[in-house]
């Protein structure tokens, strides 16, 4: 009979079954030669015929025997998938060293060049593989450097292509297989966003803590790729909180001290503005414990936050749902509040807070202060048109001397007036005897 890619690996399993590899005494010829000599030609076969042998080979593995053909299939399939997809195309005409055909219409073979031009046209083709043949063939694609965010793509992919109609067990042991291969992946290349829903899915198959902990490893170091819908975790069975409050302690954690990534400033603050809006979420809620609320708050350093107005909001919130907390409590969540970090609005607002314990506001020297920078910044545009007026209005004129009779020299007039610095330099161009020959101008008076 005549060896083709779509039975080669239903003779290697038969020459193996009927003992068949060698040439034995009883004068049967061994099938390992012709098979040999057919596999030096796998170079040619089209990507039809390989995935034809790579299904014939899951078929056989499921039978407990191990087929040697099935690392070199396996390794041709990959190397395919480094060239570009054009060679690699399914309706490529098959070789003269095979007889097996693929057959189809112009138009379908048209739609597939369209749809499938990208790294990701082989997806669909690979969804057949069974969990263990999955597992072997990403192996084998990281070994070969295979594009690791291609990789991740695929199974997300995957995973969401097997696990419909699946029964219970199968999408436990898939979601398993996944996180595995997941972890063997570089970071960088994976997406945040796919892993908060792998991560519910898994919760919600009541997957192994194991499991759990290995996928919250994989998206801590990714924590400022979040927003804050992916926090918004429903709490575990069992607890009486809105949201999963030991989910995001948990993720901070881990984005501090796991991963390799270099933690910069703009990072940290990209968690702290998450992590502010998470605290405005979850204040609300009557079961959300003092400690657990300081702990949101202080599980992130204060150079995080260049703002404390969104924490302000949540504190405020939280103390007029929780009205039964002693002062004690009250004080000890107000205290993680600076002052300094809050906007002119909301520092007022604070200073006349009810809610609010009056040992957590700002002593009256502190308010003073606040005023008077409050003040100076509302008013620095004044600043900056009087200096302009200033400008415009000396910009041409002759200024003279009482005693000397004299002409000021205009750069030199212009260099006086640009240092001025309120009413005792204005006192002293008085007093030198210069007179402003054109348009009076008329400062406010300061309110005390």
């Amino acid at each position: 009979m005549e060896v083709t890619p779509s039975n080669v690996a239903m003779l290697c399993s038969a020459a193996r079954f009927l003992e068949m590899e060698c040439d034995n005494v009883l004068g049967t010829h061994s099938l390992k030669p012709h098979i040999e000599k057919f596999l030096e030609g796998i170079r040619f076969w089209t990507w039809s015929e390989l995935l034809e042998a790579l299904k014939q080979c899951q078929d056989l593995i499921s039978s407990k025997s191990y087929l040697a053909i099935l690392d070199r299939i396996v390794d041709h399939l990959i190397e395919r998938l480094l060239i570009s997809p054009g060679i690699t195309s399914p309706y490529t005409c098959s070789s003269n060293r095979s007889s097996f055909q693929f057959s189809c219409d112009t138009s379908s073979n048209n739609s597939w060049r369209n749809n499938c031009s990208g790294a990701t046209w082989w997806f669909e083709h690979l969804v057949f593989l069974k969990i263990d043949l999955l597992d072997k063939v990403i192996r084998t694609m990281i070994s070969h450097d295979f594009d690791h965010g291609v990789v991740s793509r695929f199974l997300f992919y995957y995973h969401n292509s097997s696990c419909l109609g699946a029964i219970h067990a199968e999408k436990i042991e898939t979601t398993k297989v996944v996180i595995n291969l997941l972890s063997l992946l570089d970071l960088r290349s994976i997406s945040c966003k796919d892993l908060f829903n792998l991560n519910r899915i898994a919760i919600s198959l009541k997957i192994s803590t194991c499991c759990i902990n290995k996928i919250e490893s994989l998206i801590g170091p990714l924590l400022d790729q979040a927003t804050i819908d992916y926090l918004l975790l429903p709490s575990p069975h069992g607890r009486v909180h809105a949201y999963d409050v030991d989910f995001v302690l948990r993720l901070i954690h881990i984005f501090f001290i796991g991963g390799s990534f270099e933690l910069t400033l703009n990072r940290l603050k990209r968690v702290a503005k998450m992590m502010d809006l998470f605290l405005v979420e979850v204040a609300p809620d009557p079961n959300l414990k003092p400690c657990e609320l300081e702990a949101l708050i202080t599980v992130l350093t204060d150079n995080a936050r260049e703002s404390h107005d969104q924490l302000y909001l949540a504190i405020d919130m939280y103390l007029k749902v929780h009205a039964g907390l002693s002062e004690k409590e009250k004080m000890s969540i107000c205290y993680t509040l600076n002052h300094e970090k809050l906007s002119a609005e909301l520092f007022r607002h604070l200073t006349r807070n009810l809610t609010f314990p009056s040992e957590a506001k700002p002593r009256a020297h502190v308010t003073r202060q606040n005023r008077m920078k409050t003040l100076l910044s509302e008013n620095d545009h004044l600043k900056t048109f009087f200096d302009s007026m200033f400008r415009k209005s000396f910009k041409n004129i002759e200024v003279k001397e009482d005693d000397e009779k004299g002409i000021y020299d205009a750069d030199e007039l212009r260099g006086n007036l640009e240092g001025m610095q309120g009413g005792t330099q204005l006192g002293s161009v008085k007093k030198s005897g210069i007179h402003i020959m054109s348009n009076a101008l008329y400062l406010p008076k300061l309110c005390s």
